[in-house]
C-alpha cells in the first residue's frame, strides 16, 4: 500500500513539474568571427557568456558558431532567429541564403560592428542589400574614441524593445559610430534610441574629430520592412595604451541596457 502510495506521489510530482516548465519560445543562433580587434573579441565572448544565460532564463534556444559556411538555407531553417555579433558574410553564398532568410520572415539582430563596411578596407561595401536597403546606414564614416558612456534617449515609447525602460538611461562604454547615410530620411527605418543631447562631448580623443559635440546620432533602429534590429553598442574599453589589452569595460554589466537586449530578443524571437 505505501509503495503505491509513494509511486501515485511520485506521478503527481512528475506531472506537476512538467506543467510547471515553459516551453521553448524560439531559437537563436549566433554567427561571429572574433578575430579582428580585441574590443570586438571581447565583446563577442562576453556575448557568448550573457546569452545562454539570458536563453536560460526566459526560455529559449541559444546556439553559435564561427562557422560561416552554416549560413544556409537547411540550417537557417532551425532557427527562429539570426544574431550577428562581431562581422557579417563574406561569401556571395551566404549572403544570398541570409538574405532569403530575411525575406522569408526571419529575424536578425546585430551588434556593432555587424553594421561596418568602408571601403579600401578589409570590409569593403561590397553588399548594397544588406548596408543600404536593409541597415539604411551605408558605409561608417567616423567613430567616437576612446569608449564612452553615452545617454540615451529612446524615441519610440510604444515598441516593444522600450518595455520597462526610463525615457533616458546611462550606456555602457561605447564606441559610437557615425554613418553614410541619414537614417531619418529613410522611409522604412524606424529610430528607436539615439544619443541624447546630454551627451555631448562625447569622447575623450584624443583627436579632435573623434570628440562629438552636438549631431543627431541614431543607435538602435529597425528597418520595417523586416523583422530586424541593428544595436550599435558591441565594443569593449581595452588597455591599448599601455599594450596589456586589459579589459577596462564591459556590455552586458548595465541593468538597462540588459534590458533593452531582452526585450529585443523576446520581440524578435516571438511570432
Amino acid at each position: 500500500m505505501k509503495k503505491r502510495i509513494f509511486q501515485f506521489l511520485l506521478l503527481i510530482s512528475i506531472f506537476v513539474e512538467i506543467k510547471a516548465q515553459k516551453p521553448i519560445s524560439f531559437k537563436a543562433i549566433t554567427f561571429y568571427t572574433a578575430k579582428n580587434d580585441q574590443a570586438h573579441i571581447s565583446f563577442v565572448h562576453e556575448a557568448n557568456r550573457w546569452l545562454p544565460e539570458v536563453a536560460a532564463k526566459h526560455n529559449f534556444t541559444y546556439d553559435s558558431t564561427d562557422n560561416w559556411a552554416n549560413l544556409n538555407d537547411d540550417f537557417l531553417t532551425k532557427y527562429q532567429l539570426v544574431i550577428f555579433l562581431d562581422t557579417r558574410p563574406e561569401d556571395a553564398n551566404q549572403r544570398k541564403a541570409f538574405q532569403k532568410y530575411m525575406e522569408n520572415g526571419g529575424a536578425w539582430l546585430g551588434f556593432h560592428f555587424a553594421g561596418f563596411a568602408l571601403n579600401n578596407s578589409k570590409f569593403n561595401q561590397d553588399w548594397d542589400w544588406y548596408h543600404n536597403e536593409f541597415l539604411g546606414s551605408g558605409q561608417y564614416k567616423s567613430n567616437t574614441w576612446r569608449p564612452t558612456s553615452a545617454i540615451l534617449k529612446i524615441e519610440d515609447r510604444k515598441h516593444p524593445v522600450a518595455k520597462g525602460l526610463p525615457e533616458t538611461f546611462k550606456s555602457s562604454p561605447n564606441e559610437w559610430y557615425r554613418w553614410e547615410h541619414d537614417l531619418r530620411k529613410n522611409k522604412d527605418i524606424k529610430v528607436l534610441i539615439s544619443l541624447d543631447p546630454s551627451s555631448f562631448p562625447l569622447g575623450t580623443g584624443p583627436k579632435a574629430h573623434e570628440i562629438w559635440h552636438s549631431g543627431d546620432y541614431p543607435v538602435v533602429w529597425t528597418n520595417t520592412k523586416y523583422k530586424m534590429l541593428y544595436v550599435n553598442m558591441g565594443h569593449n574599453d581595452i588597455d591599448y595604451e599601455n599594450k596589456t589589452n586589459k579589459e577596462l569595460s564591459f556590455q552586458f554589466q548595465n541593468e538597462t541596457q540588459n534590458q533593452m537586449i531582452i526585450n529585443a530578443l523576446s520581440w524578435l524571437g516571438n511570432k
